[in-house]
């Protein structure tokens, strides 16, 4: 019997990148409003990606 596959999971797929290399990319969070007390040396770390921990990476392989 054939193993069944997972449903991709729409609105984490909007959210996350996968690589070439197989690894996951997420934007950093805390960018999206609320800005105005935050340094520009802040908000200029936040406007970069950041990958996914192993952790979390197990999870959402399948998911995407």
């Amino acid at each position: 019997m054939a193993k069944n596959k997972l449903k991709t999971h729409k609105a984490t797929r909007k959210v996350l990148n996968k690589r070439q290399s197989g690894s996951i990319t997420k934007q950093v969070a805390g960018n999206n409003h609320q800005t105005g007390g935050k340094s520009p040396a802040q908000k200029r770390k936040k406007r970069s990606k950041t990958e996914l921990s192993n952790s979390d990476l197990k999870r959402f392989k399948n998911v995407i």
